[in-house]
């Protein structure tokens, strides 16, 4: 009896990142390596270099695109690209640009600081793009195995000042919430982070269970928590409130402390 045909299989899709800053570069190429259906062939830190390298590796059909950029813009580097076969999603800090990004036949435009559930809903747009062409001529058959999910991140990247800056996850003690910014109080520093973002974007950014919102001013990392009192938490040497509106979350979590 003859063997069932094994079922198609769409390769990776091949992308490059291009960013003249050292982070955010490093930030996106590590978001694409732990995405199983993306493959990195390319990292650059000029929109020049970038567009040469095409010339060079016509296979490459995705693009993560800064705007900002000396000598060549990201905007004039898609327009250069528009009605090829390549396609752009882009990677900013500037909103503004969002509108004419679109104009230009963007996949999608992350707005920095973005986290890698962000950058995942914007892949798997260009996933959904690319994959019906990649296996049209393909014969029907079983469906393939479902994609793994990304492993466990053990870190986030804020923004600080004018940087991105790598934030262990197990560092973290606890997030003060401000009015316009939020402080990452931190085990190894005696000063905490200050990042220009909200504590409900951080709440977001933090995996639900290794940290827990116990305020509208504070998450705190649970792995840190020392005691626990009425209406408190002892985060080291910090005694932190618990607000009514998260009391019964907290009490029935640390119940099993008892």
């Amino acid at each position: 009896m003859s063997q069932p045909a094994p079922a198609a299989v769409a390769a990776p899709i091949a992308c490059i990142a291009v960013d003249d800053e050292p982070l955010a570069l490093g930030l996106v190429c590590s978001f694409i390596e732990q995405t199983p259906f993306l493959r990195l062939a390319g990292r650059y830190a000029s929109a020049v270099a970038a567009l040469k390298a095409l010339h060079e590796q016509p296979e490459v059909k995705l693009l993560f695109l800064d705007i900002k950029m000396p000598d060549l813009s990201g905007l004039e580097l898609a327009r250069v690209l528009q009605g090829g076969s390549q396609r752009v999603i882009f990677t900013t800090a500037f909103n503004q640009y969002a509108l004419e990004g679109f104009r230009v036949d963007a996949l999608d435009y992350l707005l920095k600081p973005f986290n890698y559930e962000e950058f995942l809903r914007a892949a798997l747009k260009a996933r959904a793009f690319f994959e019906p062409k990649q296996v049209a001529a393909a014969p029907a058959t079983a469906p393939a195995a479902p994609t793994p999910p990304p492993p466990p991140e053990d870190h986030i990247y804020l923004k600080v000042e004018y940087q991105l800056v790598r934030v262990m996850l197990n560092d973290i003690l606890y997030v003060e919430g401000l009015k316009d910014y939020v402080k990452v109080h931190l085990a190894s520093a005696t000063r905490p982070l200050l990042s220009l973002t909200s504590l409900r974007s951080m709440e977001e950014k933090l995996p639900a269970g290794r940290f827990m919102r116990i305020h509208r001013s504070y998450i705190v990392g649970l792995d840190h928590v020392a005691a626990v009192g009425r209406g408190t938490l002892q985060v080291r040497t910090e005694t932190l409130p618990v607000s009514d509106g998260y009391r019964e979350t907290v009490d029935q979590f640390f119940a099993r402390w008892k």
